[in-house]
């Protein structure tokens, strides 16, 4: 067997800075190094935790012991244009995937705004975007080989159940080595973005949802403003069309990032000034449509930090939901610079995704990473009690405290996920702190 570290400790901090360790690092550069270290590990009592970019909030990829640096294990296993499937390393970031699927006429069916994370551990914590006919990425997965707890490499296809849980497992069933995912033909979205009013933009939130492939809407506390984003689905021979390059980079850096990033600064040392600074950026917004590819159209740049907690709700609540987390600040007296964010997803199967048995909405909040980090605190606990009386379900790699029994009670099929855990990881080599206490045990 090959030793359990190559390298010497190293400090690790995730991309939101709430969580940090100092672990032990082994960087397997093969799927057989990557067996060998997990039964390692196993067969000396410890425990060793597979890290990709780190873009998870919560606890969920926090090493207790030894840290898995899957970096050397990217890019194509397999491909077959014929029939969309693409089997990828788990280390693969989901940045590089369109120039892998490029060539072969090839997209993801769906994605996030953000394409930093590696595709197993956006997959694993249940990354989503949005469409009510959509669901999230790991839904597109159709194949997976995982190394179990005793080292074994295990390989799953459409047809066993076990990958309705391998899917998106967590980190709790063992280290991903490929992922095989169903991709669609190529195609271009129609990006419409608008300003809205509050009360008109959720008294269309169900049409919309409904009629547009892909809607989501974020609105500015303490303000009556919205900005819409619609996005349709076009063959890939659509013409792109929009602003010019040069003016996306002023919109969605200069604006968007760097100077929203000056802003939050100023809120952070005097609170006082952010209902005025929300008005004034709520204000400027002004609609935009973009044809581009999906990947281009899905994608956003997000180089400010932040924390975020998001939680999912049956579809039909958001409306009722938002406006109690409006009424909510207002009373409670936070300042809140981000804008909340709200999407939709259509159920699925799996065992864990916030979206099983349940056509879902979403509604993500946010603080930046350097306000005070007991206001933040306070601030998600008051939206994490509105979302639980709606049976909300939090994203497993976003803030939240929820336990093993409220989880249970909304998760129909939570002990079927344990009855898989308790096969494939019986040793809880993978285990840590967080999946402690969203499993119980």
């Amino acid at each position: 067997m090959l030793p359990v570290s190559t390298v010497a400790t190293r400090p690790w901090t995730n991309w939101g800075h709430t969580e940090s360790a100092n672990p032990q690092i082994a960087e397997p550069t093969t799927v057989d190094e990557l067996r060998n270290y997990v039964a390692n590990a196993a067969a000396h009592g410890r425990r060793i935790k597979p890290i990709g970019a780190g873009h998870s909030f919560s606890g969920i990829g926090v090493p207790a012991d030894i840290q898995l640096d899957m970096s050397h294990l990217r890019g194509v296993v397999a491909a077959d244009a014929a029939t969309g499937r693409v089997t990828l390393a788990a280390g693969t970031h989901l940045y590089e995937i369109p120039a892998i699927l490029g060539p072969l006429g090839l997209a993801m069916p769906n994605l996030g705004d953000v394409d930093r994370q590696t595709v197993s551990g956006a997959t694993s914590t249940g990354t989503h975007g949005t469409g009510a006919r959509f669901g999230g990425i790991s839904t597109q997965i159709v194949g997976a080989s995982v190394v179990n707890g005793r080292g074994e490499l295990v390989r799953l296809t459409a047809g066993d159940p076990d990958l309705k849980a391998v899917a998106l497992g967590l980190g709790a069933l063992g280290v991903l080595a490929d992922l095989t995912l169903q991709c669609v033909p190529a195609f271009h979205l129609e990006a419409v973005e608008a300003p809205g009013r509050f009360d008109e933009v959720l008294a269309g939130w169900a049409e919309n949802i409904a009629a547009i492939d892909h809607y989501e809407f974020y609105w500015f506390p303490h303000t009556d403003c919205c900005l819409t984003k619609s996005n349709t689905r076009r063959p890939a021979t659509t013409p792109t069309t929009g602003p010019s390059r040069m003016r996306r980079y002023v919109d969605d850096e200069l604006l968007s990032n760097k100077l929203f990033g000056v802003l939050c600064s100023v809120g952070r040392r005097v609170p006082a000034t952010v209902p005025a600074i929300n008005q004034l950026s709520g204000r400027a917004l002004s609609g935009r449509t973009i044809v581009d590819s999906s990947t281009e159209v899905f994608v956003s740049s997000r180089t400010v930090r932040f924390r975020e907690m998001e939680y999912a709700i049956p579809v039909a609540d958001i409306p009722a939901a938002l406006r109690e987390v409006r009424t909510m600040i207002e009373r409670r007296g936070y300042r809140v610079s981000f804008p909340v964010e709200v999407r939709a997803a259509a159920a699925d199967d799996l065992l864990l995704s916030t979206a099983s048995g349940r056509e879902s909405g979403y509604i993500a909040v946010h603080r930046y990473f350097k306000d005070d980090p007991a206001d933040s605190a306070a601030y998600f606990a008051d939206v994490e009690e509105i979302m639980a009386d709606h049976g909300g379900r939090p994203h497993w790699g976003k803030m939240h405290t929820r336990d093993a029994a409220y989880l249970r009670s909304v998760y129909p099929r939570f002990d079927e996920f344990t009855a898989v855990r308790d096969r494939l990881d019986p040793d809880r080599v993978f285990a840590n702190d967080y999946l402690a206490r969203v499993l119980g045990d």
